[in-house]
């Protein structure tokens, strides 16, 4: 698989879309692998669930470095979370599991969050220093858990000091701050402590990315762009191709897409 993704880039077709503001979108490749799902890392892994319920990572120059042959193991997977390249979580709502998988893709931990008495969990993260971070909606609070489901923080109860609370899809660390998208509600941002810091009023996105500063939402047509201090977020619209697509990602200014069964990549100009 060595150098698969470049050797792609060169022989691939190349198409350029440009919307008439913000962003331009350049496909760079059209992926070999037969995709049911996909998920994305910070430091350009790939992670792909393939038809038959394995789980296979690819680095940044597209080489396999890892098979997880046990995806329904633990029940229907949620979702799969890569943004730390130490830590991968697979997140099983339906059950209340967590297991946590180390850079091989080799099992290191599973966290049955029923038996910390922690139910109604639909989303989770890993924290900075590489422990994790969910949302309970029990006692709506914010929590910071190891390896073993053991709470290590947990913020005050959200309803006495907020008039909305947030019931979240997507939990993101970023650059001291914890972003907690509510598609009804908006961007929620809190910091380290659980402290409510601000709320940006998108709503309707179905997917969040954060960057540094920049916030980048998605919906099934448009691609939204905020950096603060701006007033608005800049709007592109997705090429026709691209709109409605079964998944999304945004990593490296890359942009994945996965429709109809073929998973794609453009370069975000």
């Amino acid at each position: 698989m060595r150098g698969l993704i470049g050797t792609i880039l060169l022989l691939g077709a190349i198409s350029t879309c440009r919307a008439q503001t913000g962003i331009s979108l350049k496909q760079a490749a059209t992926l070999p692998y037969d995709v049911s799902y996909f998920a994305t890392g910070n430091t350009g892994e790939l992670f792909i669930i393939t038809p038959e319920n394995q789980l296979k990572k690819y680095d940044a120059n597209g080489d396999s470095v890892g098979v997880f042959n046990e995806v329904k193991r633990f029940g229907k997977l949620t979702f799969v979370e890569a943004q730390n390249p130490w830590k991968t979580i697979l997140f099983y709502k339906d059950f209340a599991i967590i297991v946590l998988l180390d850079k091989y893709l080799k099992i290191t931990a599973t966290i049955r969050l029923s038996e910390k008495n922690i139910f109604g969990v639909k989303t989770a993260t890993t924290s900075y220093d590489n422990y994790i971070w969910i949302f309970d909606p029990g006692d709506s609070k914010i929590k910071k858990i190891d390896n073993n489901g053991n709470i290590l923080l947990s913020s005050t109860d959200l309803r006495q000091v907020m008039s909305s609370v947030p019931n979240p899809d997507r939990i993101i660390d970023n650059d001291g701050l914890l972003y907690l998208y509510d598609p009804n509600q908006g961007v929620f941002i809190f910091d380290y402590y659980g402290a409510f810091k601000s709320l940006l009023p998108y709503k309707g996105w179905d997917y969040l990315f954060v960057s540094g500063k920049r916030i980048t939402g998605i919906d099934k047509k448009t691609i939204y762009q905020y950096t603060p201090p701006l007033p608005v977020a800049i709007e592109t619209e997705l090429p026709p191709a691209l709109q409605n697509a079964s998944l999304l990602s945004i990593s490296n200014r890359k942009l994945y897409v996965l429709k109809e069964g073929i998973l794609s990549v453009y370069n975000i100009e």
